[in-house]
């Protein structure tokens, strides 16, 4: 990896202050002055900052969060309210790997692997998010036009699924869609062109990990298939309409 990335990942600084490290002439790798962007192993290379060594990086951490409602997906809010690193334990490096707005719930990954964080959000990898929401108004149609493309006013809204069924007992609707684009507020401004009004917004599904019976708040590290089918995703290279021509 490259030495500020390995710096970030040791809990020294931030990749943005490790560079600056580095660019001062303030870090050696095996004795010799390190330089931006040289690749080193954090194992076998002798990493010095200021005079003191750098050990291996931790080992990557991979959580899955059930965000509630009223938390902000911030590392620090200017206002005040509860952001999700209020919610799991503190670890040098760790990031969200997509937003979720204030209101919405469910599924959160957070990770150290800011590059893969990256990678997982990117348009390019068209990473399936599942949603449902809980509607008032036509879902059932709402759904099949769903599936037709809706006209955002950022481009075509494209689910790769839509579906709807009643709620027993009430006159609302379980509007699940999944999408791959990842837009501002993609889930709510889809139902807003279609005619529903959304009382609840749940994400249950990023990419292969389900959000499953993990109760509001609460988090749990990813398992090995859910790290492996992860890293498989981080690896792909990029396709469809956002990869390149």
């Amino acid at each position: 990896m490259r030495i500020q990335r390995a710096l970030a990942r040791a809990g020294i600084a931030s990749r943005r202050k490790a560079e600056e490290l580095v660019v001062a002439g303030q870090v050696t790798v095996n004795g010799v002055v390190a330089t931006v962007g040289q690749v080193v192993d954090p194992v076998k290379d002798r990493i010095v900052v200021d005079g003191r060594r750098v050990g291996a990086p931790p080992k990557t951490v991979w959580l899955l969060l059930n965000k509630p409602a009223g938390v902000v997906t911030t590392a620090h809010d200017p206002a005040g309210r509860k952001t999700v690193f209020d919610l799991v334990a503190d670890q040098p490096g760790l990031t969200y790997v997509g937003r979720l707005d204030y209101l919405t719930e469910g599924a959160l990954l957070m990770t150290t692997d800011g590059a893969a964080a990256h990678a997982l959000t990117h348009p390019s990898h068209e990473v399936e998010r599942t949603y449902v929401a809980t509607v008032r108004g036509d879902a059932i149609g709402a759904a099949r036009e769903a599936m037709r493309g809706v006209a955002l006013e950022d481009g075509v809204a494209h689910p790769s699924a839509a579906t709807a069924r009643p709620i027993p007992g009430r006159r609302h609707y379980e509007f699940e869609v999944t999408l791959t684009e990842g837009k501002h507020h993609e889930v709510r401004r889809l139902c807003d062109a279609l005619g529903l009004e959304v009382e609840r917004l749940v994400r249950t599904r990023f990419g292969p990990v389900r959000l499953g019976v993990l109760p509001s708040g609460a988090s749990r590290p990813l398992n090995r298939r859910e790290s492996d089918l992860i890293s498989s995703l981080v690896k792909q290279p990029p396709h469809g309409r956002h990869g390149p021509r």
